[in-house]
């Protein structure tokens, strides 16, 4: 039998899951990007229990300035999960079974939502169970509300048929119109989000290629610069963007929609100038037209923290489509 309040939350949830299929309306989820709530017992959260969750909740996302965590946490003990925090967009479960299990849940108490439950045992089995799943834990959350957002932004968009670049290279990108204009000369485009704490920019071009080779950060580096100089000056004569020299981008391997891709996080610094800040760069091996699509955003915001920034600029840049 099951003692603990939590697993009566855990239950209650499961019980729901099963009638998903049910016509129930439910509420709209709230919640901030990157914030997630999680429902634990005050002295688990406290022991250590709670400090596996922080050894992966904490480390610091890539390729910004100053260290922010993955996610901002609140915890809540299961006896005062209620209604209001319910509506929580992502939830995390953390507690004992009979069983150990880690799965997800879908719009239980509102939509959009996620819930995460990681169960165990007993205290070393649950942390396992948490270390087992270090990268599923931060991708649950992350995936959706790259999802929300995306959704979010697609709301008011520029019409893609008024983009002269994205027209004359043959691919697409769902741009907010909030961003305005800066460059469009079918060749090279920039579009950027004036706000009270500083910008974000939206980049997107091409470069000539001829294998797979040319997925490297040291090309990638020489053309984001070359690009940099051309194209993004500073506010002073002969000052320009460029990549930071003292920190080499934090790079990873992947498939964007379907093509190879390399994906960098670094700094980005003003030639000459005193302006900088970080970047997120995707770079596309593009086999069928033997050429690379870049696709960038990077942002300027002194003295406040960046990493929802990144995330937005990130949840426009995964709106590629090449056609």
């Amino acid at each position: 039998m099951l003692k603990k309040v939590l697993l009566f939350v855990l239950l209650t949830t499961t019980t729901i899951a099963c009638h998903k299929n049910d016509k129930v309306t439910l509420v709209s989820s709230t919640g901030r990007i990157n914030h997630v709530l999680i429902v634990i017992k005050n002295s688990d959260w406290q022991g250590k229990i709670g400090d596996a969750l922080r050894d992966i909740i904490t480390v610091p996302v890539a390729g910004l300035p100053q260290e922010e965590q993955q996610f901002s946490i609140n915890h809540v003990a299961p006896e005062t999960f209620n209604q209001l925090f319910k509506r929580s967009r992502n939830i995390m479960f953390v507690g004992f079974d009979e069983e150990t299990k880690f799965y997800t849940n879908k719009n239980i108490y509102a939509n959009p939502q996620i819930t995460l439950s990681i169960l165990g045992k007993n205290e070393q089995d649950i942390i396992n169970n948490i270390n087992t799943h270090k990268k599923e834990i931060i991708s649950v959350f992350k995936s959706n509300d790259l999802k929300v957002y995306k959704q979010k932004l697609s709301e008011n968009l520029w019409n893609p048929k008024n983009i002269e670049t994205l027209k004359e290279l043959g691919f697409t990108l769902k741009i907010p119109n909030q961003y305005v204009k800066v460059e469009d000369d079918g060749e090279f485009l920039w579009f950027r989000n004036d706000f009270t704490k500083g910008q974000m920019n939206i980049i997107a071009y091409t470069a000539p290629a001829k294998s797979p080779s040319d997925l490297h950060i040291d090309h990638i580096i020489k053309l984001r610069d070359s690009i940099g100089k051309k194209f993004i000056p500073g506010q002073f004569e002969n000052t320009y963007m460029a990549t930071e020299p003292q920190f080499k981008p934090i790079t990873k391997k992947l498939k964007f929609q379907g093509l190879e891709a390399i994906e960098s996080r670094g700094l980005w610094i003003v030639e000459n100038d005193f302006m900088g800040g970080p970047f997120l760069n995707y770079t596309l091996y593009d086999k069928t037209n033997n050429r690379l699509i870049i696709l960038e955003g990077f942002s300027y915001s002194p003295s406040t923290k960046k990493r929802d920034f990144v995330f937005e600029m990130e949840s426009i840049l995964k709106t590629f489509e090449n056609k």
